[in-house]
């Protein structure tokens, strides 16, 4: 059975491809931004008048002609794609204009508009070619790039490909996953918890002179100097540096639960909320929602049953009789302790017990499983 996925790798522009790279960008840029005014207006294009449009405009101006027809194409095709999910996706937007300034560059080529030389080095239109750094080999051809740079400047290739989907081994127990912030997410077995690392924290010192220097360097109502762009530089180097460590560590911890687990039950748990509270700056180094999304797709991709459990009575819910505790359980208070059977234990880790069981129940909630076991006393009284 084979996947498709992505394959990222870093490039290495020269000052004249990253010069075509900017330019073929605002010209995809200038034509999305013509898409969004044509929809603005009233005029509402479909796909195939966009394309015209572009034709008449590549005839008409020799600024695009200059520019790959297969890039500027895929421009007008991603935006279509936008449009359509505005209307079909729940909380999907129109597209909007993209701001020179803001907006960091993103193009992408089909197999008609790229190729991979003999050096392993990336062929684009117009006599492009840029160094590729190659941390691991293509499993096939690719079928399209996309070239996209980061906020520090970085550019990176995007290969889609086609490969064997890799075989899960076998396994029959299931886990439970509940987030938090002090321990990222803790499990029905303690050996597979996500620890807190904190990787930003350990930058702290650097990060805040980085930051110092970038207040001292500010100019209030003028452009900002060199000093403070490298100093804003740095500090943002920092800040993903810190990212990219904890990125790697959700990933390994992802692949370790999905290799030993044939059911996941996650609690489906919405972090927005964590933005605005005092543990936000752990909660935003944690990368709570990241490292649920991980593991949800690495879950279904290995062929696992992964159940999204709902938050709601998970921590107020005893995992051994199903009681619920009578009073909420106040943040400060980490122990757990049913009244009804006199069960004790860890509050996190109760509350991973209780989304195990409802996932093994076949629910997704806790209520459901409540009232399903208040059904069958009713029943089970009744045939008495």
């Amino acid at each position: 059975m084979n996947e498709t996925v992505r394959y990222t790798y870093r490039l290495r522009p020269g000052a004249g491809a990253e010069r075509a790279l900017e330019a073929e960008w605002h010209r995809c840029r200038h034509l999305w931004n013509e898409a969004v005014h044509q929809q603005k207006s009233g005029r509402k294009p479909t796909l195939a008048k966009l394309g015209k449009l572009l034709t008449d405009a590549r005839g008409r101006t020799p600024w695009l002609r200059e520019g790959s027809q297969v890039a500027q194409q895929q421009m007008l095709r991603t935006y279509a794609q936008a449009l359509d999910h505005s209307f079909k996706v729940k909380g999907r937007g129109q597209p909007t204009f993209k701001a020179r300034t803001k907006t960091l560059p993103s193009l992408e080529y089909t197999v008609r508009g790229f190729s991979l030389s003999e050096g392993g080095r990336l062929v684009l239109p117009k006599g492009v070619s840029i160094p590729i750094v190659w941390s691991r080999k293509l499993p096939s051809d690719p079928t399209s790039v996309r070239v996209s740079k980061d906020s520090l400047g970085h550019w990176y290739a995007s290969f889609v490909v086609r490969r064997e989907a890799g075989h899960a081994p076998s396994a029959t127990v299931g886990i439970g996953v509940d987030w938090g912030v002090t321990t990222t997410a803790t499990t029905t077995d303690p050996g597979h918890d996500l620890h807190y690392l904190g990787h930003r924290k350990r930058c702290t010192a650097e990060l805040a002179k980085a930051q110092r220097k970038m207040a001292r360097r500010h100019r209030k109502g003028a452009a900002q100097s060199n000093g403070y762009k490298r100093a804003r530089r740095e500090a943002a180097t920092l800040h993903k540096k810190a990212a990219r460590q904890t990125q790697h560590d959700t990933r390994v911890w992802a692949k370790r639960v999905v290799d030993a687990h044939q059911i996941i039950a996650v609690e489906d748990f919405r972090s927005k909320f964590l933005a605005t509270s005092k543990m936000a700056r752990k909660a935003a180094d944690a990368a709570i929602s990241a490292a649920k999304r991980e593991l949800i797709e690495r879950g279904m991709r290995a062929g696992r049953k992964v159940v999204l459990v709902q938050p709601a009575h998970t921590t107020m819910t005893c995992s051994s009789c199903f009681a619920r505790a009578t009073q909420r359980l106040d943040l400060a208070q980490r122990t757990f302790l049913c009244h009804n059977c006199g069960h004790a234990d860890s509050r996190d880790r109760n509350a991973a017990r209780v989304i195990l069981a409802v996932a093994e129940r076949g629910h997704t909630r806790v209520d459901d499983v409540r009232q399903s076991d208040h059904l069958l006393r009713v029943v089970g009284s009744v045939a008495v």
